[in-house]
């Protein structure tokens, strides 16, 4: 028998994780085929909500280890050992080249947007959620009912994370990488570095769910260790 939605987010939240919508799949959906050759008739997301992760994350094996990419190193373990669980193919949006289409998939799942920081914005979340991975099934499932609810984004007159940025990287034009990551890596880039993204900060939308310090400063941390280390794909979490 299928898995039911509330028996997959049981051992979602156990294992430290949100279940973040799904969909059924279509051929437009670039999902890939199955281990055994099938086609995924449905896929459901993994991620995290604020910091709903950290506690079990932080505890891992994975963050002690001082090995590189230990959130990525963890969602795999977690991700897989729930695939096998319930049946279904594990699917992650690191890994490549090539990626998989999880910003696609979001906006299928959820009622997700792009924000002028071109990070995803929820209603209810605002940009303090994250995509860690998928299960891909076979059958059918039953899933929520998809709620219509616009992006906060559109309500937004003043826009004030655009004007957050002590360099001014985000603009109607694009996100500057490169003179944010140069911020960064002075003294002046200390209060992103230690407590997040000024401008994601400044978002009104949902600021209870905002990352405590010290997840602030692992993300924030990865995220200045992958743009140097660079040819990765990588976005802030």
């Amino acid at each position: 028998m299928p898995p039911t939605w509330t028996s997959l987010e049981r051992a979602a939240a156990a294992a430290g994780l949100r279940l973040r919508g799904g969909f059924a799949v279509a051929a437009k959906d670039a999902v890939p085929p199955l281990p055994d050759g099938r086609v995924a008739a449905t896929v459901v997301l993994l991620g995290a909500v604020g910091g709903s992760l950290w506690p079990t994350f932080s505890a891992s094996p994975e963050l002690a280890d001082g090995a590189p990419d230990p959130l990525d190193r963890w969602s795999r373990r977690i991700i897989v050992r729930l695939a096998e669980r319930f049946g279904a193919a594990p699917l992650f949006p690191f890994g490549g080249p090539p990626y998989l289409p999880f910003q696609r998939w979001a906006a299928r799942a959820e009622p997700v947007a792009p924000s002028p920081l071109g990070l995803f914005i929820h209603p209810r979340y605002g940009l303090w959620h994250s995509y860690r991975g998928a299960l891909a099934f076979a059958a059918a499932l039953h899933l929520p009912p998809w709620e219509h609810l616009p992006s906060p984004c559109d309500s937004c007159v003043a826009k004030p994370c655009l004007s957050a940025c002590p360099v001014g990287a985000f603009t109607p034009a694009g996100y500057d990488v490169q003179g944010c990551v140069a911020h960064l890596q002075l003294a002046a880039g200390e209060p992103c570095m230690q407590s997040a993204c000024l401008a994601r900060r400044t978002c009104p939308v949902a600021p209870e769910f905002a990352y405590e310090a010290s997840q602030a400063r692992f993300h924030m941390a990865a995220f200045l260790a992958a743009q140097r280390s660079k040819g990765g794909r990588r976005e802030r979490e």
